[in-house]
């Protein structure tokens, strides 16, 4: 079986920045968070009783709302 890649790692100072930008809406740091939390949204949207598709979106919509919320500090 081939061994999967490790998830990126980053610091600290590297997601509280992403955290920001996120807040300021700013698309970069969006599509790096969503990329950041991938494999997880992936795997949650298998437990989901809606398409695959629909799921991700749902996930990702509400991972970005919660973020630009602030409840997240």
């Amino acid at each position: 079986m081939e061994a999967k890649n490790a998830p990126s790692a980053i610091t600290d100072s590297e997601f509280t920045d992403l955290l920001t930008g996120v807040r300021q809406k700013q698309p970069e740091a969006m599509l790096q968070i969503i990329e950041l939390f991938q494999e997880d949204i992936e795997m949650v949207s298998q437990c989901i009783l809606l398409p695959r598709e629909d799921a991700i979106s749902h996930i990702v919509t509400e991972i970005l709302n919660f973020i630009q919320s602030g409840d997240s500090t």
